[in-house]
């Protein structure tokens, strides 16, 4: 049963992804409390460069973003906030336990407040977790309730190693699969979507994920606000820049196509929102709206549910 060697390592093995993101939590840290998106006191433990990003401070290294994608930051501060909030309004009623599927540099399980109950489960290859562990510290908060599941790739699946680590398919789940699907082919896609459904089905369970819109590709200026600069060159740049990292974009996705893959797999989505849509929600009303011109649509943040 489970998710074979076809889920390529390529999901966890490298981290300049991890660091990238972690960068961007690190610089929204550093805002002024009143007026930050997201709080995350480990981020800067994974920033090469970490004491010249908070030197720097939060207006300059959003305003250097600007400059080379605007919206970049709040895109990506705004899907950790849209997942964080997931998370804690699930594990304060019905779930009982949450699966981090490419965990990374992830730390939702240390610096959320969650319920002792709440059993996390975080899955990637060894190697990471041996990085990740050995840059925090010892004393962590929630860390009982945390277990790692490593993934040996060549020949063993994920739903196998969770539950040889003590995952209850009795329990309802809350899965979480960030920023990862444009970095897999859409079979590998599918083999994830399957294991979880497989691994879920005595309970209720809710599936995140993103995904990069296929228009970024094929019409990438709808992908933007209205008067976005150079709409076209930046979708190409940011496709360029993932390749130059060792880490391509190879997967895109129409908005029907990944409603389908979900429907197959027993889940209905229940929201499906951008950057568009959490501007109101996350930055205005700490006065940070960000204008229709850097508005960037890089990927959709879907929240599924099972059906039982």
């Amino acid at each position: 049963m489970g998710m074979r060697p076809a889920m390529s390592g390529i999901i966890f093995e490298k981290d300049g992804t991890a660091q990238g993101v972690a960068k961007h939590r690190l610089i929204e840290t550093i805002a002024n409390p009143d007026e930050r998106i997201i709080n995350d006191p480990y981020a800067d433990r994974f920033v090469l460069g970490a004491s010249l990003t908070k030197f720097l401070g939060h207006k300059l290294n959003v305003w250097l973003t600007q400059k080379l994608v605007p919206g970049f930051h709040e895109h990506l501060i705004s899907r950790t906030r849209f997942i964080d909030d997931l998370i804690e309004k699930n594990a304060a009623s019905e779930v009982e336990q949450y699966v981090i599927l490419g965990a990374g540099y992830d730390c939702r399980a240390h610096r959320l407040e969650l319920p002792s109950s709440l059993r996390i489960f975080e899955v990637d290859q060894s190697e990471v977790q041996a990085r990740k562990r050995s840059k925090l510290p010892e004393e962590l908060p929630n860390a009982e309730n945390l277990t790692y599941v490593a993934v040996d790739f060549t020949d063993q699946s994920i739903s196998d190693q969770l539950l040889d680590a003590g995952f209850d398919q009795s329990k309802s789940t809350v899965f979480t699969l960030e920023g990862v699907s444009q970095y897999i082919t859409k079979e590998a896609f599918r083999s994830t979507i399957k294991d979880v459904a497989t691994l879920a089905q005595k309970a209720d369970s809710i599936f995140f994920v993103s995904y990069a819109n296929e228009l970024l590709n094929t019409d990438p200026e709808t992908c933007f606000g209205t008067g976005y600069p150079s709409a076209e060159k930046r979708a190409r740049l940011l496709i360029y820049w993932s390749e130059k990292v060792g880490e391509p974009w190879v997967s895109f996705y129409r908005a029907e196509e990944m409603e389908n893959v979900l429907l197959q797999n027993g889940y209905s989505i229940m929201e499906s929102v951008t950057l568009k849509e959490l501007n109101s929600q996350y930055f205005t009303p700490v006065g940070r709206t960000i204008p229709e011109n850097q508005l960037l649509q890089l990927e959709h943040f879907v929240i599924a549910k099972s059906k039982k």
